[in-house]
């Protein structure tokens, strides 16, 4: 059994879908967990802890640098949080299965996406950073937002672009939703996931 931290609350309705959500570096299972009931109301959600201390900060799988990746840590701890989404996804039967992630939370939601590319009907990947050549994989009826800022010294805007189009070439619904500035989080991001996770 994947064994995590997490934090979780009911969906209003027995099968209501259910959303997994991953804090970026620093943060912790609290970072969107309020902000997720009003994202997607009456939904179930879960929001594990990353497992990985860099200096204090919580992440999912360690890295060397900036955008240096451990990428045998990395793939250890992708079949460990899939293998933890699969277990309360088969406890839960939900209608739906979402995941949002931001920053080290999208990579390590992205990088579970690209080994198990059956396990989520829809993703919001919030400044993901993917330095690597994902696998060819089938996303053939899965949706994909991508939020991005065009100045953001930490996820590119071409990085970006670049996973979002990984995508609809593999066959999934994706698109990317823009801001003019960098790595924060700005309200016309919240407002497109909110309608992108309601479709």
């Amino acid at each position: 059994m994947a064994s995590y931290h997490f934090r979780a609350a009911e969906g209003g309705s027995k099968n209501a879908p259910l959303i997994f959500l991953f804090h970026g570096t620093g943060g912790d299972e609290n970072q969107f967990f309020d902000l997720a009931a009003e994202l997607v109301p009456g939904a179930g959600r879960i929001a594990p802890r990353g497992d990985v201390s860099e200096h204090g900060a919580l992440r999912y799988f360690r890295r060397t640098g900036e955008g240096v990746y451990d990428m045998d840590d990395l793939a250890q701890r992708t079949a460990a949080m899939a293998a933890f989404v699969r277990e309360e996804v088969d406890r839960r039967q939900p209608t739906k299965v979402l995941g949002l992630g931001y920053s080290n939370g999208a990579n390590i939601l992205a990088s579970v996406q690209f080994a198990a590319p059956e396990l989520f009907d829809a993703t919001v990947l919030m400044h993901p950073l993917i330095p690597f050549t994902p696998p060819k994989a089938d996303f053939s009826g899965k949706r994909v937002l991508v939020t991005a800022g065009q100045y953001d010294p930490i996820a590119p805007a071409g990085s970006s672009q670049a996973l979002t189009d990984y995508f609809k070439a593999n066959g999934a619904t994706a698109d990317v939703v823009w801001h003019n500035g960098g790595h924060e989080i700005r309200r016309e991001e919240l407002i497109a996931a909110q309608s992108f996770l309601a479709g």
